[in-house]
């Protein structure tokens, strides 16, 4: 189970790991071993024991020969903003079916509120009268006879969604790489965490070094916007240098 913070209308975020392959880490190894072997499927899963998959998916992923990985998926449910619904379909490679504000009615809508929001009185205040004055309109327009689909126009990014996200693991090694960056927005860059941490419950090995790309690549694609973490880590800095922020800016 992923976290789950709730307090009245307002909304942090949910993710929790629904469903996966049967037996991740060995579907890839047998993908893997498939390309090299002569013998069929049921030999090669019988050579397949527990050391032997983890020494062969870790020497897949040193070596760069990660295409084995797409046959293990992983599929989420994750509720938080529009906000955070928008960037996670930009990673094309996965499933995604949302909560269609079509069809359900937003009337008393939940919404996400940024903790940077939350610590600032006055951004706070301005933010749940704006909340508030968004639902009211949304209400008149529907009791006008607008339908859902042309009412919700005027909800914000903040409005609650949910949504269920299927990635096969190379996918998934991608997303971390890029969304677990310290410069990713921080609602992303808390349910890469979540995500990440669920998914190392069912196969730890799989995703051994998963990460932003100064962690899985000893590389800072960010230029001179770098946070400088990765030059720390390149003198040996390590331990507890990288935690994921969980939220802020």
């Amino acid at each position: 189970m992923g976290e789950a913070k709730r307090g009245g209308r307002t909304v942090i975020l949910y993710v929790r790991l629904l469903n996966h392959t049967p037996n991740p880490e060995k579907t890839v190894a047998m993908a893997a071993r498939m390309c090299y072997s002569a013998v069929g499927p049921d030999l090669i899963e019988e050579e397949l024991l527990p050391d032997r998959v983890a020494a062969l998916i870790r020497r897949l992923r040193k070596n760069g020969h990660l295409s084995p990985f797409e046959h293990a998926s992983f599929t989420f449910a994750v509720s938080g903003s529009r906000a955070l619904s928008h960037q996670m379909v930009r990673h094309r490679i996965a499933s995604y079916s949302q909560k269609s504000q079509r069809y359900i009615q937003e009337t008393g809508f939940r919404f996400v509120t940024p903790e940077l929001v939350q610590r600032n009185p006055a951004a706070h205040e301005l933010f749940q009268r704006c909340m508030k004055q968004i639902e009211q309109t949304y209400n008149e327009m529907l009791a006008l006879g607008i339908h859902r689909e042309d009412a919700r126009y005027v909800l914000p990014n903040a409005c609650e969604t949910s949504f269920l996200c299927t990635f096969n693991a190379r996918s998934l090694h991608n997303f971390f790489r890029l969304r677990q960056c310290r410069r990713a927005q921080w609602e992303i860059r808390r349910v890469a965490n979540l995500m990440l941490r669920e998914a190392k419950k069912v196969a730890p090995v799989l995703f051994e070094g998963a990460g932003p790309s100064c962690i899985a690549e000893g590389v800072c694609y960010e230029g001179e916007m770098s946070c400088g973490l990765v030059k720390r880590l390149k003198k040996g800095q390590t331990g507890k240098i990288y935690r994921p922020v969980a939220s802020g800016g």
